[in-house]
């Protein structure tokens, strides 16, 4: 009975993707995090190896898109474009719009701590569906997925410079209202090496204004970056 739920389960995500998969074990794998492998110990692989070849792909469609599109903008902004579509809030909310969140294969510890709403772990789990489908059905399958999925949100992008990362937004709007640099902190850190969240505050003039969790120290500090932006531009409405 439960692998015949967990077949369910899968081919209503096939549905919301737009993608039946040949072999769903691609997609298991994509949807497997390093820490279910804790308490299953018959499942051979995480989606860590997934991940990087769909993170690979993503830069290429990306790229590609971009530079036939955009033929009169420079080098500089067309990577500042492609970072901001490829972030990890921007692929988080993808994934949660695909539900893929519902569908990951977590522990319960994992679970627990509110793994399906992370963005970091949903970005990562978009990226290693990507590669799943490469693997599956080829690059023209993940073009056509990606033109779906994601690139409708460049125009926006684009139009509205939300390319322009929250950190220079920050270190802009602190220089400019206080005449003062905002100055990074990092305040916790947990988990093992290959798996650790960082909490950084973000500060101007010593008090905080900020404070972001992520996979990594630059992460963490984009997100307590954003939280900053608010909290300066609630505060001189």
């Amino acid at each position: 009975m439960k692998r015949v739920k967990r077949m369910n389960n899968i081919e209503d995500l096939e549905k919301n993707l737009g993608i039946q998969f040949s072999n769903k074990d691609f997609l298991l794998t994509a949807l497997t995090h390093r820490s279910f492998l804790n308490e299953n110990r018959e499942v051979p692989e995480h989606n860590e190896r997934l991940e990087f070849l769909g993170d690979a792909v993503l830069e290429l469609i990306v790229s590609d898109f971009l530079f036939k599109k955009y033929t009169d903008r420079a080098e500089g902004d067309l990577t500042s474009f492609r970072a901001a579509l490829v972030r990890t809030d921007s692929l988080a909310q993808i994934a949660k719009e695909l539900g893929l969140g519902e569908h990951m294969r977590l522990s319960r510890g994992e679970e627990d701590s509110g793994g399906r709403e992370k963005d970091y772990l949903l970005a990562n789990t978009f990226e290693a569906v990507l590669g799943a489908i490469y693997l599956d059905s080829g690059y023209e399958s993940c073009v056509l997925f990606v033109q779906r999925a994601l690139l409708p949100k460049i125009e926006d992008i684009v139009k509205h410079r939300l390319d322009i990362d929250n950190k220079t937004k920050i270190q802009e709007l602190a220089q400019s209202m206080y005449k003062s640099t905002p100055t990074y902190e990092v305040t916790d850190e947990q988990g093992p090496d290959h798996d650790k969240i960082f909490t950084v505050v973000v500060k101007i003039d010593n008090k905080i204004v900020g404070e972001g969790k992520g996979s990594s120290k630059q992460r963490a500090e984009e997100q307590a970056a954003k939280m900053g932006v608010e909290y300066i531009e609630s505060s001189n409405k």
